[in-house]
C-alpha cells in the first residue's frame, strides 16, 4: 500500500484523517460525497468552495481534478491556515486558500468557476448573486442550508436567478457508535443540499 495517508481514488476520506479544530465546521464525510456528486466535477474543475470551513470538500475535489484549479474561502485567519495544513496533509497541490469574507473577496478571483459550492455564510443570498454572475455557461451551484431559514433563502435566491434543472436533497443519515458496552445508531445532523445549473 502506498505511504499516502489516503490511496485511494474513491471519494470520502474518513473524517478522523483531517486536522480539526475546536468549533470549526467539517463536513462528515456522508454529506461530503452528496456534495462532490451534486458538483459534478470535471478533471479540470474549476470550483470555488466559499465557507471551506476544515477544507475537507477542498481536499477531496483537489483529489479528484488533479488538472483543476480549486478556490478555498474562508475570512478567519486561523481556518485558513488549518485548510492549509489539510492540503499539506494529502499532498494536495492545486488549491488555492483565500483569506477574506464572500461575496466581498470574490469579484478578484480568477479563471471563474465552472462550478461553485456554498458552505454556510452569513449573507448567502448576496454570496448567491455575486457567484451566479462569475459562473460559467452550463456550470453549477451547489449550497448547503442546516435550518428553514437558510433553506428559505437559497431557494429564493435561485428562482430570482433562474437557476435551471434545481434539485434539493436532504440528509438522513446513521453512523453505527459504540457507546460504553453497545452499539448504537446515531444520527448526523440532517442538511439540505440544492443544486442547479446555469444555462448557456
Amino acid at each position: 500500500m502506498s505511504d499516502l495517508i489516503w490511496p485511494y481514488v474513491t471519494p470520502g476520506i474518513p473524517d478522523e484523517l483531517f486536522e480539526q479544530l475546536p468549533g470549526i465546521p467539517l463536513t462528515k464525510r456522508e454529506i461530503r460525497i452528496l456534495l462532490l456528486s451534486q458538483l459534478r466535477l470535471q478533471r479540470d474543475a474549476v470550483l470555488w468552495d466559499v465557507g471551506a470551513g476544515t477544507g475537507t470538500i477542498p481536499v477531496e475535489a483537489g483529489l479528484l481534478c488533479p488538472e483543476g484549479k480549486i478556490f478555498a474561502i474562508e475570512r478567519d485567519e486561523e481556518v485558513a491556515s488549518l485548510i492549509r495544513r489539510n492540503c499539506d496533509r494529502f499532498s494536495v497541490k492545486n488549491v488555492e486558500v483565500i483569506e477574506g469574507s464572500a461575496p466581498d473577496c470574490l469579484h478578484a478571483l480568477k479563471p471563474a468557476p465552472n462550478c461553485v459550492c456554498i458552505e454556510g455564510g452569513r449573507s448567502v443570498k448576496l454570496i448567491l448573486q455575486e457567484v451566479w454572475q462569475h459562473l460559467q455557461a452550463g456550470g453549477r451551484v451547489v449550497a448547503t442550508a442546516t435550518n428553514f431559514e437558510s433553506l428559505y433563502a437559497i431557494s429564493e435566491s435561485l428562482s430570482e436567478l433562474q437557476v435551471r434543472n434545481v434539485e434539493v436533497v436532504q440528509s438522513a443519515i446513521n453512523r453505527l457508535e459504540t457507546r460504553g458496552t453497545h452499539q448504537v445508531f446515531a444520527a448526523l445532523d440532517p442538511m439540505f443540499i440544492l443544486s442547479g445549473e446555469k444555462v448557456e
